[in-house]
């Protein structure tokens, strides 16, 4: 075991840019010279224990060729991205989800009684459940297949949505709900009742990964807020474009509330609700286009 250095590694500004132009590479992110300082202090622990002494010698490691180094990429991956979320984030949505947007799905899934929605970068899992929860609740659903696919690019997140249990933290939107039916108490705090864990399925995905997001299958609706702000262009781009192609004719796309693709909505349609706009892929020609204001 070699040994840990006297002083702690730092971080030049040409290494910042090696490692953000691998991090942008691989997950599309966009991160500026201003994210030297935070890249540092979250990598630094990284650098130690591979025993590559430098950031130097850490980017190097990052760039080789083996499964090993792929790896390293994921963990350096997941210290550098964001996964902060609750139950019920951004309600407004939801609500607009469950009022407006639900019925509209039930009557395109009707012959197949079966509804799919996707949490895009679901970090861990509380958008997830918080479908299942309002798919559950939802009126005309019984009997129907419903399920909830939760992705995202940390497999630690996907192990702790995977568990199922929430401290407080987690509930600080929804007052009350961790005493609600939908969970039971843990010492940990409350953990997510069998029938909706069972409705949810969650996986580790890069989207950019053609290969593997190939393997994701049609969805009804897609959530994938407060994901396309942390990318570069290109990235957007592609992300979208596998969202498209992924959610059924007539199915939703919802974002966060600071992304927008009204100015350039591309082969999505801006959909008007009550309260928020979202999106959706056109329906073919034999279907009407029901509920574009």
């Amino acid at each position: 075991m070699k040994p840990v250095p006297s002083q702690p590694p730092t971080l030049d500004a040409h290494d910042a840019g090696r490692l953000v132009e691998l991090f942008r590479e691989v997950a599309g992110l966009a991160l500026g010279e201003d994210a030297r300082p935070a890249i540092e202090r979250k990598l630094r622990d990284r650098v130690i224990a591979t025993g590559a002494e430098t950031f130097g010698g850490y980017a190097d490691l990052l760039r080789r060729d083996t499964p090993a180094a792929r790896r390293e990429i994921e963990e350096a991956l997941d210290l550098v991205t964001t996964h902060e979320t609750y139950f019920f984030r951004e309600e407004y949505q939801l609500t607009a989800f469950s009022r407006e947007i639900v019925p509209r799905l039930r009557e395109l899934a009707a012959s197949r009684r079966r509804l799919t929605v996707w949490s895009a970068g679901c970090a861990t899992g509380e958008e997830a459940y918080s479908l299942a929860i309002l798919l559950s609740e939802a009126p005309d659903l019984e009997g129907w297949d419903l399920r909830v696919l939760g992705t995202d690019l940390s497999k630690r997140c996907v192990a702790f949505a995977r568990r199922a249990v929430y401290g407080k933290g987690s509930f600080r939107g929804s007052p009350g709900l961790a005493a609600s039916s939908s969970f039971e108490p843990h010492e940990d705090g409350a953990r997510v009742r069998g029938h909706l864990q069972d409705m949810c399925t969650f996986s580790q995905l890069n989207l950019l990964d053609e290969v593997r997001a190939s393997v994701v299958g049609r969805a009804d609706a897609v959530f994938c807020r407060n994901l396309l702000i942390y990318l570069v262009p290109e990235a957007r781009k592609a992300v979208l474009g596998l969202l498209f192609e992924r959610l059924v004719p007539g199915g939703f796309l919802m974002l966060g509330h600071s992304e927008s693709l009204l100015a350039e909505p591309g082969p999505f349609e801006p959909v008007q609700l009550a309260d928020t706009f979202v999106y959706r892929r056109p329906p073919t020609d034999s279907e009407p286009k029901k509920g574009v204001r």
